[in-house]
């Protein structure tokens, strides 16, 4: 018998949780605090559910059969939210929640988000500053592309995450080289989801804005995006969303340069030492892209880059933060984690007064710096002593592979610090860093993670 009592229902929210995430366990803890009951969508092969038997079991590949079984359980026990816990299965949550009336993005803004052609497609129908773009055939020629590229150049894939296949090109030859690494990689990889997302209660004209909207699948197998390179300073910007009302959360200087080849992000230091009025400049460019995506409601996360000309958008994603990095913000007096704010937002509770705590923090994503297999990791002691460090997570265990960009998605783990200024937070996490080896076994052909 369903316990529909209303106290049962004010507390009931669905979390769908990938296979890969790192983020399930904050969202769980800052459900606990909250007294929300739980239900975990969790992404699982048919195999493995029957093995488990969890309460929801998913195929995060296909959306729109998900996004039934969720709608379809939560007809049945009732739910304040439906949520994805990071990029995975954004637009079944939002083609549940359009089901479900409530609050969340439309479908077709969450695969706006994730879509990265149709997202500059957006964003260039609405004159919001970004890279000069070109879609191409994933089978055309790159040879014969080439000459109508301006060099240097960036190649993706456009759903791919976490840098993965994104590749710069500084002339013709580096052109054709990323270009078919980037092929490589987007057909070994199956995209997450494999259906159309058109919303039925929130239509949008134009769906696709003119490219195929019969699947993702065909999308990301069929097309690799070129953009201009966009020289500058590059920063994140974490935000939610209420309403279409952009809330700041923190804006994170990235300090490391990230020219290429390859776009491996480091650290993440807030708050950010860009003078004021560039650090408004990026925020309102920021709600311009969000708006020109058609976000309106939950968390974001944007990365942007500034130079002489200004603040152009290189991405908006409809998620928070990923990886483990949301640890390194805390709100209100400091007990209240980015998950339980982006909770707190999706049951209708007042958030506009809580911000971020006084002092600096940051976060040093481990980079993979060869191929292989993780043998051994030294010096964690020696890297944790270091003034300002925090935690030290390696999430790699040893003898596991390890795949480095552009074709791994992942890193070998988190550093975390805290201090005064945020060039005491860089210092420290560049200290711990260096205090760390790790022994790889090299030599390995190894499937792209």
């Amino acid at each position: 018998m369903n316990d529909l009592t209303p106290e049962r229902i004010r507390n009931r929210i669905i979390l769908l949780i990938g296979g890969r995430t790192y983020r399930a366990q904050a969202f769980v803890q800052a459900a606990e605090k909250l007294g929300l009951e739980v239900i975990k969508g969790i992404d699982l092969p048919k195999d493995l559910a029957e093995f488990y038997h969890p309460t929801l079991p998913l195929q995060f590949r296909n959306a729109e059969e998900s996004a039934q079984q969720v709608i379809a359980y939560a007809k049945k026990n009732p739910v304040r939210a439906v949520i994805s816990v990071d990029d995975d299965a954004t637009v079944i949550a939002a083609l549940a929640a359009d089901e479900l009336d409530l609050t969340s993005n439309s479908p077709d803004a969450a695969y706006a988000a994730k879509n990265k052609a149709l997202m500059r497609e957006r964003l260039a129908n609405a004159r919001v500053p970004q890279p000069n773009f070109q879609l191409f055939s994933i089978d055309d020629d790159p040879a014969q592309i080439a000459p109508r590229v301006q060099f240097p150049c960036v190649v993706k894939p456009t759903l791919l995450s976490a840098s993965q296949g994104v590749i710069r090109a500084n002339n013709a030859q580096e052109f054709i080289d990323a270009w078919n690494t980037t092929r490589e990689i987007v057909m070994k990889h199956e995209p997450s989801v494999e259906t159309d997302v058109s919303s039925s209660r929130n239509p949008q004209s134009g769906f696709a804005r003119g490219l195929p909207s019969d699947s993702i699948r065909w999308q990301a197998r069929q097309h690799i995006l070129v953009e201009d390179y966009i020289d500058g300073v590059e920063v994140a910007l974490e935000g939610l969303l209420s309403g279409g009302q952009l809330k700041l959360l923190a804006l994170f200087d990235k300090p490391d340069p990230l020219q290429g080849p390859y776009f491996e992000e480091t650290i993440y230091v807030t708050p950010s030492r860009l003078p004021r009025e560039t650090q408004k400049e990026i925020f309102d460019t920021a709600a311009r892209a969000c708006a020109a995506i058609g976000l309106r409601d939950g968390p974001i996360h944007a990365e942007l880059r500034v130079n002489d000309a200004g603040a152009w958008v290189i991405e908006v994603a409809g998620r928070s933060i990923g990886g483990l990095c949301s640890k390194t913000l805390r709100f209100g007096d400091g007990n209240i984690s980015l998950e339980e704010l982006i909770l707190r937002h999706a049951l209708g509770q007042e958030i506009a007064g809580i911000a971020r705590e006084d002092r600096a923090s940051g976060v040093m994503m481990i980079p993979i710096p060869a191929r292989g297999l993780l043998k051994k990791v030294e010096g964690l002691e020696e890297a944790q002593a270091v003034r300002g460090i925090e935690e030290i997570h390696i999430t790699i265990a040893p003898n596991h592979p390890v795949v480095p960009l552009p074709e791994g998605n992942s890193y070998l783990g988190f550093i975390f610090a805290r201090g005064e200024t945020p060039a005491e937070v860089e210092a420290a996490l560049r200290a711990a860093h260096a205090r760390i080896k790790f022994t790889i076994a090299p030599g390995l052909r190894l499937t792209p993670q």
